[in-house]
């Protein structure tokens, strides 16, 4: 099983609502939980060929859901909810640590004021030691940078605004 199938399965149980996902393939048992406690965990163990799993082997990500920042987000976003209605807003497809270079000598991305077009790539996101290229769907210029470099992000966390106009 690929990364790309680890995600979509992650974006599928996000969107079912359901609670608890096992799955085994081969080598690979993966188990995804969503709980009433705001947490989603996916934890994904490679089973060696005698079918034991050996403790240093489990790769584990837990991540808060982003409910508790959107309880205290209305009173701050009343006002800039409206000016914000205009723009376009680039979500992570996965989770993982945003990096805003390709590399730490190299420059970024797409900086705040660029002008950018459907297919350039925004930033990349580290998942599992792998690099994924962020590509923007929308063309128009970056009005805000919504996360940190080197910060770790959520399934479907907001990355970036852009004024499609």
């Amino acid at each position: 099983m690929d990364l790309k199938e680890i995600q979509n399965l992650i974006k599928f149980v996000a969107k079912s609502g359901a609670s608890e996902v096992k799955l085994e393939t081969g080598d690979v048992k993966i188990t995804i939980r969503t709980g009433s406690d705001e947490k989603e965990t996916t934890v994904v163990q490679h089973v060696p060929m005698g079918g034991q799993v050996q403790p240093q082997m489990p790769v584990q990500q837990q991540a808060t859901a982003p409910a508790a920042p959107q309880e205290a987000a209305p009173k701050e976003e009343a006002k800039p909810a409206e000016d914000s209605s205009k723009y376009v807003t680039v979500k992570s497809p996965i989770i993982g640590t945003f990096y805003r270079k390709p590399s730490p000598d190299k420059p970024v991305f797409a900086e705040v004021g660029d002008t950018i077009k459907e297919g350039d790539v925004l930033c990349v996101i580290e998942a599992m030691k792998l690099f994924n290229e962020i590509e923007s769907e929308v063309s128009g210029k970056i009005v805000k940078v919504l996360v940190d470099d080197s910060s770790p992000v959520e399934f479907d966390q907001p990355l970036f605004l852009v004024d499609p106009s």
